[in-house]
């Protein structure tokens, strides 16, 4: 919601005779746009080309530049004395309300402890509403006059009795102490009123543990004061009941503030935030820290007490004494949405997903400028990003909020398109805490963890490897069932010597980082199986080899001599459907969830199995699989793994270390 609207909504709230004295927002954001945004600094990229200054065909650049200062000069200054009548008129108002409350106090002309609390603290909110647009026009004159004096100013109007008045601060204790003592006889407080100044006391004796517990009783103002305690039945059920009434919650004055400083003293200005935090008893509810180097950027979400308008003076002390740049935003404490931290983008109705984008070779800047503007158009907020990879950047994490509308399957075709395109591979899952906290996974064997397909290399010792290479190319892409492609190749193999798997066996290369992903996976407590299309033989070779935990495959017919091949297997093929059941009987065996199973594959019987796992990647696999699964890496390295699972190549030196 623009500003604007949402000042004209809250002001409609208050009675019809106080509206006139809030500050004109509207008229001071119009004069900004008619006055001084035509004259604003920012210059565009055009007006800065280098011109000879004996080039006469243009305005020359210092020329454009006095003459817009001489412009600003005058119309700054008309702006500054119209806000300073505008800040004029709502003090004035302030100081005029104010007393009359604190006079009524004075004279004890009170009918309601609670009615006149209310209207102090409806007094309250309506100097901050305008104080947020003294703050939301100061911005705006920055912005569109290219000047820097928001800060200044906001620095000079602490001394106005609007930022802290101590006789209405006195009053308002007073105040809620009565209706303490209303509520909790036990809690007993004296109140003077001597030469119209209220002095107090509490009696801590005859106040009990339990009572303090409840009311969190201290001398600060507000929001120490828990409003639970005074929601009794019966306020719930009317606010008519004298002695057990108080203030709603959202009438409370705990402002919700996000503060920002940014500057070249990292630890200094943090410390220095904390410092006037503790000093004006602000609640700190969320905080976070950027860093570029000698830079750093730390914002803090606070919610202050309406007397705490003063912090602002002392904020901008410690970015001056820091040599920072210090900004704040005023949030509506009946904002019906705020995220559940302050790096979350604030909107409604998101969800969480994480994306990992790889190309061993390098991002392109071809590539991030389409990756972006897609999830620009598909508004989709980036809320983190962070490099994976050491050396030139290769690989990134985006922590994603992207709209629940979302059709993810038209997503992910043109992800893939995308991806494609350009040799990036680009990986969406669900950012939630099964991401990092995988416990299985099921690799498929052939072109997965080593680079051969077995049955192709026995036939080429059986002399028919094209005619079985041709069947196996057919299964991979789909276009056969896999039981009859498996049934028509094994027949092929018929006669051939059984001594010729242990042949293959020497002959088998892992794929690259195989042995770097598993040893790095078992060192963190990883399951891991292998589930094969091949022959049993061979994938209990590659368990032993890579120290996995379990190996299923298919089981070659031996002749009764046990020399020879039949040309037919022994038991269940394991064909697609085989391996997602085996998949799911291992999770079970290791009390696992399935959002915590990886799937690797890369042929078209792994599609069920990279389907029922929390994560299936198809590896440099065949288009059919590539276009079906969730997520693909198209690199040589399987080490590549541990990046979508949010590791970086330090953490990987670490797992993969013996030390």
């Amino acid at each position: 919601m623009k500003f604007g609207k949402y000042l004209r909504e809250r002001i409609e709230k208050f009675p019809v005779e106080w509206r006139e004295h809030c500050i004109d927002y509207r008229s001071l954001k119009l004069y900004i746009k008619a006055n001084i945004a035509p004259s604003t600094l920012n210059l565009d990229l055009s007006q800065t080309v280098w011109k000879p200054p004996t080039d006469s065909k243009e305005l020359h650049f210092i020329q454009l530049v006095s003459k817009r200062l001489s412009t600003l000069q005058f119309k700054t200054t008309e702006f500054l004395e119209k806000l300073d009548n505008e800040i004029q008129k709502v003090s004035d108002f302030f100081v005029k309300e104010s007393n009359s409350l604190v006079k009524k106090g004075e004279k004890h002309v009170i009918d309601s402890e609670s009615k006149m609390l209310e209207s102090i603290i409806k007094l309250e909110k309506f100097v901050l509403l305008s104080y947020t647009g003294l703050v939301k026009i100061l911005k705006k004159h920055d912005k569109h006059s290219g000047l820097n004096i928001g800060e200044a100013y906001l620095y000079r109007i602490v001394s106005l009795p609007l930022t802290k008045s101590e006789s209405l601060l006195t009053l308002k204790k007073y105040l809620m102490e009565k209706i303490v003592q209303g509520i909790s006889p036990n809690a007993i407080t004296t109140t003077n009123i001597n030469n119209g100044i209220m002095t107090e006391s509490y009696n801590y004796e005859t106040f009990d543990a339990t009572t303090a517990a409840k009311t969190s009783l201290s001398p600060s103002l507000g929001t120490t004061l828990l409003p639970n305690l005074f929601m009794s039945k019966a306020s719930q059920h009317s606010s008519a009941a004298e002695g057990n009434w108080f203030p709603p919650s959202d009438l409370l004055p705990h402002q919700k503030v996000i503060v920002s400083l940014t500057g070249p003293h990292g630890t200094d200005i943090i410390g220095s935030i904390f410092e006037c935090m503790a000093k004006h008893d602000c609640e700190v509810e969320d905080f976070m820290l950027s860093r570029l180097y000698h830079n750093v950027t730390f914002g803090v979400l606070i919610t202050l007490n309406s007397d705490n308008i003063d912090l602002f003076r002392d904020l901008a002390e410690a970015s001056r004494k820091w040599d920072g740049t210090l900004s704040f935003d005023i949030h509506d404490s009946n904002q019906s949405y705020f995220a559940s931290s302050i790096e979350d983008a604030p909107y409604e109705n998101r969800i969480k997903y994480t994306a990992t984008v790889l190309n061993q070779k390098g991002l392109t800047p071809q590539f991030l400028n389409d990756w972006t503007k897609f999830l620009l158009k598909e508004k989709i907020s980036v809320e983190k990003m962070q490099r994976l990879n050491e050396g030139k950047l290769s690989c990134a994490d985006y922590k994603l909020s992207v709209p629940v509308t979302t059709n993810f399957e038209r997503l992910r075709q043109e992800l893939f398109i995308l991806s494609t395109s350009h040799g990036t591979d680009v990986a969406i899952q669900p950012y939630d805490v099964f991401r990092r906290h995988k416990r299985l996974v099921v690799f498929d064997m052939d072109s997965t963890l080593i680079q051969q397909e077995v049955i192709d290399e026995i036939a080429r010792h059986a002399g028919v490897v094209n005619e079985v290479a041709s069947i196996t190319e057919l299964a991979m892409n789909g276009e056969i069932d896999f039981k009859e492609s498996l049934k028509r190749r094994v027949s092929l193999l018929k006669g051939t010597p059984v001594k010729v798997l242990n042949t293959v066996q020497e002959s088998l290369t892992f794929t690259e980082g195989a042995r770097f992903l598993c040893k790095a996976l078992k060192k963190i407590g990883f399951k891991l199986a292998v589930i094969s299309g091949g022959f049993i033989p061979l994938a209990k070779y590659v368990k032993n080899e890579l120290g996995l935990d379990y190996a299923f495959a298919n089981q070659l017919k031996v002749s009764s001599d046990g020399l020879t091949l039949t040309g037919e297997t022994v038991g269940p093929i394991v064909d697609a459907e085989r391996k997602a059941e085996l998949l799911e009987v291992i999770a079970q065996a290791e009390n696992v969830t399935l959002e915590q199973v990886i799937a690797v594959g890369d042929g078209a019987n792994d599609l069920l199995m990279l389907a029922k796992s929390g994560l299936g990647i198809a590896f440099n696999a065949k288009p059919r699989v590539q276009e079906k699964a969730r997520a693909r890496i198209n690199q040589k390295s399987l080490k590549y793994v541990l990046y979508l699972l949010g590791y970086t190549d330090e953490d990987a030196k670490q797992l993969f270390s013996d030390y």
